[in-house]
């Protein structure tokens, strides 16, 4: 059973709206998603002027001189096999190839390599003739790779966004970051940048933006891969806060538009082509594509696309990356059926921690997996599988669980890990993974309200408030994911006057609700057999049954839902979507 909370933060709510011509209920949810009110304006009308200085971020300059000055030596780019690694890249060779540098990439191989710069790779860069390595999206735990650089005489910058390895010292947190010409890391403890949850697409945007104003190239110019900058934010799950909401408004827009030959090409094999795109699509559309390829492929394939110069080959590589995310879709459901059977039949499903080893799962799915099996659960969930050489795996976390924290207590039994409180890669030997379990349970601190799902509610609104211009005016909130979720309402004891199943096989459905003398449509995408016997449990099976035939009958609902505008044929109508229910 989830947990009902109203956000309940105080403002003039009313003073507000009327402040900046919206409705009170609209300012409410800006103060519920911590918008303060002088930057009110900001946030419903962001625009370039917004977003932070790149030369506020330490050794952003130095890094951009070092590049500036060294443009004919061979220069590689390591990056990384996720979306956000992936555009990374993308923008820090479009960067350095814009302004004449020689440079190449390398995009690590996730089986073969493991996540991020390793010293085998620096030694092909050697071998290869390279001088400078510059990182994205990864290199921030690097230490062998920046010594073996050091030793190679290659000059290695590193750009990253991933949380600092630390050791703990009476107390004090004390940094350790590997040795290299210059580390640009929002979270570096004298870092003085204002904003740190920015991803690595965005760090090597910032380095763009910088590295063009040095060559005194026109600033339209990097501002063209804005739309990189947004993809990899939203790819990367960051908080839509603060200049990363900026961005993903603004690059969204650009995207709709896009002259990248390879992006156009992938949102016409999925379907996108004349869409308005919203976060949703590169999460779960657009986003998927690119990750498929470093998981079950290589990661150059989706690099490839955003350096396409030809539209044939382009829709060639689209359809290939939308198959690869087909096959992977289907090998995905497996492993979640493998997971919750292990955790059903083994009694792990009690612990606060929850560590399952699936050894012939696919590694690079084991996050996926992890995520859908803490968010059934809602418990923090590690995912284990065999590697090539050890046992690796991926965590998902809950919002009271550091992830990387917990697991830094826990080093001595990991091989290598790294990652941000939500979310941690690891490796580990077989024979360490129930010790492992153990310590994550015993050290969790977990009690059982942080591990009940909370529902927030960000206002009790009843139905027969709603209307056309209130939602418009929602809309502008936009675009809603991580840390600027969609606005949530509530209203008890709604009257039900009519039920009818939708859906192929029925399994969904389509209420009629009563509020303050209107009529109101409801869907819900739930579990309608669980909604129907909780109905029939409160009330009786006769309710049930004159709903679904549009018959008077007592049944009452209290609802948590979201409001939409129904377009059909022309017409707009008021409808809800249903999140959850009590009875």
């Amino acid at each position: 059973m989830k947990n009902w909370v109203v956000i309940n933060k105080r403002a003039d709510f009313k003073a507000l709206g009327t402040s900046y011509g919206i409705d009170p209920v609209v300012a409410r949810v800006m103060i519920n998603r911590g918008v303060k009110e002088e930057d009110f304006g900001r946030y419903l009308h962001p625009s370039k002027e917004d977003l932070h200085d790149p030369c506020l971020m330490k050794d952003m300059d130095r890094a951009v001189s070092f590049i500036a000055d060294h443009m004919n030596e061979k220069i590689r780019v390591i990056g990384d096999y996720d979306v956000d690694g992936i555009n990374s890249t993308y923008i820090l060779l479009s960067a350095i190839r814009s302004c004449g540098g020689n440079v190449d990439y390398r995009i690590p191989r996730r089986v073969e390599d493991g996540y991020g710069i390793n010293p085998r790779m620096v030694e092909e860069a050697a071998a290869d003739g390279v001088k400078i390595i510059i990182t994205c999206d990864n290199g921030i735990a690097a230490f062998p790779a920046a010594e073996r650089a050091k030793e190679l005489g290659i000059i290695m910058l590193i750009t990253d966004h991933h949380q600092i390895p630390f050791e703990e010292v009476e107390g004090e947190k004390r940094e350790h970051i590997p040795e290299a010409y210059a580390v640009i890391n929002p979270h570096q403890k004298d870092c003085p940048y204002p904003f740190k949850e920015i991803c690595g697409g965005m760090v090597a945007w910032k380095f763009m933006i910088r590295l063009f104003e040095r060559f005194q190239k026109p600033v339209e110019e990097a501002f063209s891969y804005i739309e990189n900058a947004a993809f990899a934010t939203v790819g990367d799950i960051m908080p839509l806060q603060d200049e990363n909401r900026t961005v993903v408004k603004l690059g969204l827009k650009a995207m709709e538009h896009t002259k990248n030959i390879g992006l156009r090409a992938l949102l016409a094999q999925t379907g996108l082509q004349d869409a308005s795109l919203t976060a949703y699509h590169i999460g779960f559309v657009l986003g998927p594509c690119f990750n498929a390829t470093g998981r079950l492929e290589t990661a150059d394939m989706a690099l490839s696309l955003l350096c396409a110069t030809d539209e044939g080959e382009a829709i060639r590589i689209a359809s290939e990356l939308v198959a690869i995310n087909e096959e992977r879709k289907s090998m995905t459901k497996r492993g979640d059926e493998e997971a919750v059977k292990q955790l059903e039949e083994s009694g792990l499903k009690n612990d606060k921690v929850l560590v399952l080893y699936i050894p012939k799962l696919h590694e690079s799915l084991c996050g996926l997996v992890a995520g859908h099996i803490k968010e059934k659960y809602n418990r923090p969930t590690f995912v284990l599988s065999d590697g090539a050489d050890c046992v690796k795996g991926s965590g998902r976390s809950v919002e009271a669980y550091s992830m990387f924290e917990k697991m830094n207590a826990c080093g001595d039994l990991l091989e290598k890990f790294g990652g941000h409180p939500m979310a941690a890669g690891l490796s580990i030997k077989k024979e360490n993974i129930d010790a492992f379990r153990r310590r994550m349970n015993e050290e969790a601190n977990l009690s059982e309200s942080d591990l009940t799902p909370k529902e927030k509610i960000d206002v009790p609104m009843p139905l027969s408030y709603i209307s056309m211009e209130l939602i418009e005016q929602l809309n502008m909130l936009e675009p809603y994911g991580n840390a600027n979720e969609k606005p949530v309402f509530a209203e008890k004891d709604v009257a039900v006057k009519s039920i009818r199943t939708i859906g192929k096989e029925g399994q969904y459905l389509k209420f009629v609700f009563l509020s303050g003398g209107i009529a109101m449509d409801g869907l819900y995408f739930g579990d309608a057999e669980t909604l129907r016997e909780a109905l029939i449990f409160a009330y009786a099976k006769e309710d049930w049954e004159n709903a679904l035939n549009g018959r008077e009958n007592n049944l009452r609902m209290s609802l948590l839902y979201e409001p939409q505008i129904n377009e059909f044929r022309g017409r707009k109508t008021l409808q809800i979507v249903v999140k959850d229910f009590l009875v």
